[in-house]
């Protein structure tokens, strides 16, 4: 009897399970002619992103609303393939589009767990499902889904059909197919997932938001284990890969867009060129862009430019905790609502986010996204130590439920913070403009806004070369000597208000040859030799290198960089005297290509050599280098040749009034690269924070990893220049120097009387500034240089 009974409920499922076969077989006979074609999946034709290359081949950027990377199905790793089946469907390659051993399974399980357990969805069925059905939950619906399958089945091959799915599942973070989010997940490509990875990510089409490893990573252990579990059961892999797999660390990032080298401005810049270009459908079509950036040299101002920020961070004090969340009633080993808590919060990977569990004079605990707990002990808590006494601001002190950072110096933890300060790196090859490496500030995913292309910023003594290349052109020499002296402009000279300049360090050392004096910065030297040569004439001067001139008014305050320039004006411009005098127009698209690689445009820059780009004299150039050289040798930037100990390295340190921007533009024959920091909104970096102590830091560890393996290069000297002796006007020993060999006119006189506008104040910061467009006859193919700033995309 007993058994008779337990039989029962097979036998009602056998009977539902034979009427619902003959309902789809007359479904099957009466809808089939009228399924929608299912050429669509034939001739299958995803969105595809518009995707931002380096020169050789690495991605750094994406834009689309589907991300997704295509994958043929005979390039999916076998394991790939296996996790899937395991996960949603063990028997694909036996069925015909329906499991229906599945579907008995189980509708038993269903009825012996008194509620809707599980599913019998093939994948197949999935895959009518996504190209051609809702999601809504119904007979009708159900039945579509089984015809379709039945006529997919009949049209596409099993791995055609598991190629579609591998593709098109959606599996959260807005990625599109496996290889999309394995990028997104693990920043990393099929081929190069651990196996504990590919069954997280398997697990994941059944539910993409409560199994996603970085937002739910208890839950999506869960469905990792169950998966590696199936594997296991179907001999997909061995008892000791299982074991393996099981205890292996999941690492998820929890940003969509992370590539493994940083360049997201440039991508952006990028962006705009190509939808600039190719307006219409630019997200879908699969563009690719190669631009002129190398991953060697990318990576090298990243590291650097970041190094150097934290590094003038940490100079100036630990501010508290970045904000507080409420911990009533959470314990250390609730994942899911600690995980919940940081939720508004964005990691870094060097930055780590934190959440602290408890805190002392003595230890930090805290709590990683992921799950990781660390403790903080020792050294690791000096720089915030203030924080941690009970004396401390409230809303600063570090206590539990406080947001902070960490980060690991040899293996060690130690708190930091995310920096107030910003900055800004570029460099390019002199001789054509192809931009090799560009960091447009400190971090994209908190701010946008390009400091390489849209951020107006005094000079300050970043702007003197171009005033001694001017007097140069006015008779002047480099042994030309002028007296480093008190200055006093009376009001009534001005016009409004006197003015008494002073050297940034206060110290005034006689008279010197201009070549000591740029070296050494000398304010009081430059505003006699603006003075010298005319302020409206060197305000015309300096638009030779693409200066605007309304940006840089012919004050006497020009020689001090009081006018505006971005740093994409400075690297053009100290091109120039990189490249024997040349005005070349940087740039960052290579070339845009379609779908199936073929040129949809390609740049052909000017380059160094053609006449018709001549701005300044070779002989004024070769001289301005010979002094640049100067500088690194002995003057303000002498802590780039004792670094890098090289003899062929020119440039100009830049520290505005009062230390609100920190400046250094140098060169190399091959590479020009200029470095910014300072605040969005101008204030004080700090006394001593000048171009030399905040900013050169970042171009020498840009350099030290460009020039690697590049030979010392020196300038053949032009013709038409010739060696004079002299005598050093405080020392009164000969010194030697070269200067034009043709006659040239006396320069002028200073006068100590000549009527001179007051000083300019510093320029407001410019919140939505324009960006220079390249003249029209200089395009090639595309606008390839900054335009008018537009509003980044979704990324």
């Amino acid at each position: 009897m007993m058994t008779r009974w337990a039989l029962l409920p097979l036998a009602l499922i056998a009977g539902a399970a034979l009427s619902l076969l003959a309902l789809v077989g007359i479904v099957l006979i009466l809808a089939y002619p009228r399924l929608p074609s299912v050429d669509i999946l034939t001739d299958y034709r995803p969105k595809i992103p518009l995707r931002v290359y380096t020169e050789d081949g690495h991605l750094i950027g994406e834009f689309g609303e589907e991300r997704r990377h295509f994958v043929r199905i005979q390039d999916v790793p076998e394991t790939m393939k296996q996790a899937i089946l395991a996960a949603e469907d063990e028997r694909f390659y036996q069925h015909a589009g329906i499991d229906f051993m599945g579907v008995l399974r189980a509708a038993y399980a269903n009825f012996v767990g008194g509620g809707k357990r599980q599913g019998a969805s093939t994948i197949t069925m999935q895959v009518a499902r996504n190209f051609f059905l809702s999601s809504e939950k119904t007979l009708t619906r159900k039945l579509y889904e089984a015809l379709l399958a039945f006529k997919i089945e009949s049209s596409l091959s099993k791995d055609e059909i598991l190629q579609l799915y591998v593709n098109q599942i959606y599996l959260g973070q807005r990625a599109y197919g496996f290889a999309a989010a394995a990028r997104i997940y693990f920043n990393k490509s099929l081929n190069e997932l651990n196996l504990a990875e590919t069954a997280m990510l398997a697990g994941l089409p059944k539910a993409p938001s409560a199994y996603n490893p970085a937002a739910n990573p208890k839950r999506a252990k869960l469905r990792q284990l169950y998966v590696l579990r199936r594997m296991r059961e179907l001999d997909f892999i061995t008892d000791a890969q299982y074991e393996a797999a099981k205890s292996q660390p999941i690492h998820a990032s929890r940003q969509i867009d992370h590539f493994p080298l940083r360049a997201d401005h440039a991508a952006e810049m990028a962006r705009q060129i190509v939808a600039e270009t190719f307006p219409q459908g630019v997200y879908e079509a699969g563009l690719k862009v190669i631009t002129t950036i190398t991953r060697r040299e990318q990576e090298a101002a990243w590291r650097s430019l970041r190094q150097a920020v934290l590094a003038y961070d940490r100079r100036h004090g630990y501010r508290g905790a970045e904000g507080y969340v409420d911990m009533k009633g959470i314990s250390r080993d609730d994942d899911e609502q600690l995980e919940e808590l940081l939720s508004d919060y964005d990691d870094d990977e060097d930055l780590r986010l934190a959440l602290v569990l408890s805190a002392s004079a003595e230890q930090l605990r805290a709590y990683l996204p992921g799950g990781e707990i660390v403790t903080i002990e020792g050294a690791g808590l000096k720089f915030a130590k203030p924080m941690l006494d009970e004396k401390a601001p409230p809303n600063k002190r570090l206590r539990r439920g406080a947001i902070i950072r960490l980060t690991q110096e040899k293996g060690a933890w130690q708190i930091a913070q995310w920096p107030e300060v910003e900055a800004a790196f570029v460099a390019a090859d002199p001789s054509d403009g192809a931009i090799r490496a560009l960091v447009g500030g400190f971090d994209f995913n908190r701010n946008k806004f390009n400091h390489v292309t849209q951020a107006w910023r005094q000079p300050g003594s970043s702007m003197k070369p171009f005033v001694y290349s001017a007097a140069l052109e006015k008779g002047f020499t480099p042994i030309s000597v002028l007296p480093d002296e008190p200055l006093s402009i009376s009001a009534e000279e001005t016009g409004s208000q006197a003015w008494e300049p002073k050297n940034y360090d206060g110290k005034y050392e006689g008279p010197m040859t201009l070549r000591t004096a740029l070296a050494k910065s000398k304010n009081m030297v430059s505003i006699r030799l603006i003075r010298a040569i005319g302020p409206h004439y060197a305000q015309d001067y300096v638009t030779r290198f693409g200066f605007d001139a309304e940006k840089n008014p012919p004050y006497l305050t020009l020689a001090l960089g009081a006018g505006s320039v971005t740093p994409w004006q400075q690297l053009a411009a100290y091109a120039v005297f990189a490249n024997g005098g040349y005005k070349i127009t940087p740039y960052l698209v290579k070339k845009i290509l379609d779908a199936n690689d073929r040129v949809l445009a390609e740049t052909q820059p000017a380059r160094a050599g053609d006449e018709s780009l001549r701005v300044i004299d070779a002989r004024n150039a070769w001289l301005m280098d010979s002094m640049l050289k100067e500088v690194v040798r002995r003057g303000t930037a002498a802590r780039a040749r004792q670094v890098l100990k090289r003899d062929d390295l020119a440039g100009k340190t830049g520290t505005t009034n009062d230390y609100v921007d920190a400046w250094f533009c140098g060169y190399h024959p091959t590479l020009v690269g200029v470095a910014w920091i300072g605040f969005d909104q101008p204030r004080r970096l700090g006394s001593g924070e000048t171009g030399g102590a905040a900013a050169l830091p970042i171009w020498i560890g840009f350099m030290e990893t460009a020039l690697k393996g590049v030979p010392e290069m020196q300038r053949e000297m032009p013709s038409g220049l010739m060696r004079v002796t002299s005598h050093d006007p405080v020392t009164g020993q000969a010194i030697s120097d070269y200067l034009y060999s043709e006659a040239l006119p006396e320069p002028a006189k200073a006068s100590e009387h000549e009527p001179s506008p007051a000083p300019t104040q510093p320029p407001a910061p410019v919140e939505d500034a324009l960006l220079r467009p390249i003249a029209p006859e200089r395009r090639v193919a595309m606008p390839n240089s900054p335009t008018e700033a537009t509003r980044p995309s979704a990324r």
